[in-house]
């Protein structure tokens, strides 16, 4: 069964870089987002925020209309896990924002996350963003050309089960991405090594981990989007779109490329 036949997206080096375009967008529009929210501020507006900088960037919010999505981007607040709707609610000190953000330039997707804290937050919560944001790298730097999507589900589960007994969702996993912002394969946050799909070049995954205080069993709101911890404990997540090269591995959502993180890691970088 080829590549085709599974409905796995390969796309030339050319594409790629057209969804390096669209990765960039995303990556300074959640830069501008980290700066923009404070206490005070309604999750509406930073929605609107989103929504103004992406269309000035020469991009569309991938999120907004998306099987009747209501915003830009997604923002979770505290216990809320993903998928959370901007509107009324205001942000308040202490809390924890996990932001979701995707864009599309000439029909290319990319697609980020990041969890900021809205000043004096508890170790404990520094530490689970801390946890997320590293499971995420761990699971980028674990792929290799020729290596399986499953490598990665098992770089982070294999992180977050070895800094403490957080929860990991089951039912909320990565993806690859493209020319839709949802394409297969999934790239679940657990697993064993060594299944899926073989990791080739062209291959492009949108890896996030989304952990938790807690337990990992989860609701949703009324407003069928927001994921909440059932036990009320809080989450983060974290993202990044990502694809190999002959090089090495280029986070096309990251603003330096993910140069940085993946020379800590010792894994080389595969970038222009």
């Amino acid at each position: 069964m080829g590549w085709r036949d599974r409905g796995i997206q390969i796309k030339t080096p050319e594409q790629i870089a057209g969804m390096r375009v669209a990765g960039l967008v995303v990556g300074r529009t959640l830069e501008m987002l980290r700066d923009v929210a404070r206490p005070g501020l309604s999750t509406g507006a930073l929605d609107e925020a989103a929504e103004t900088h992406i269309r000035q960037l020469g991009a569309t919010p991938s999120f907004l209309g998306y099987h009747g999505f209501a915003g830009s981007i997604c923002v979770s607040v505290n216990d809320q896990v993903v998928h959370g709707v901007p509107g009324a609610r205001v942000l308040a000190e202490g809390d924890v924002v996990s932001i979701d953000c995707g864009a599309i330039v000439d029909g290319w997707h990319g697609d980020a996350a990041t969890t900021i804290a809205l000043g004096e937050v508890g170790d404990d919560v520094r530490a689970l963003m801390r946890v997320t944001e590293e499971a995420m790298w761990r699971g980028i730097a674990a792929a290799r050309i020729a290596g399986r999507v499953s490598d990665i589900s098992f770089a982070v589960e294999q992180h977050v089960r070895a800094q403490g007994p957080y929860g990991i969702l089951e039912d909320y996993t990565g993806h690859s991405i493209g020319t839709e912002m949802h394409q297969p394969p999934d790239v679940p946050n657990y697993g064993r090594a060594g299944r899926g799909p073989r990791l080739v070049p062209g291959l492009a995954l949108a890896v996030e981990p989304m952990v938790t205080l807690g337990s990992p069993e989860t609701d949703i709101l009324e407003d069928d989007w927001t994921v909440v911890t059932s036990d009320g404990s809080w989450a983060a997540h974290s993202e990044h779109t990502f694809t190999l090269t002959d090089e090495g591995s280029w986070v096309l959502t990251a603003l330096d490329g993910g140069k940085a993180a993946l020379a800590v890691l010792g894994v080389p970088y595969g970038g222009d």
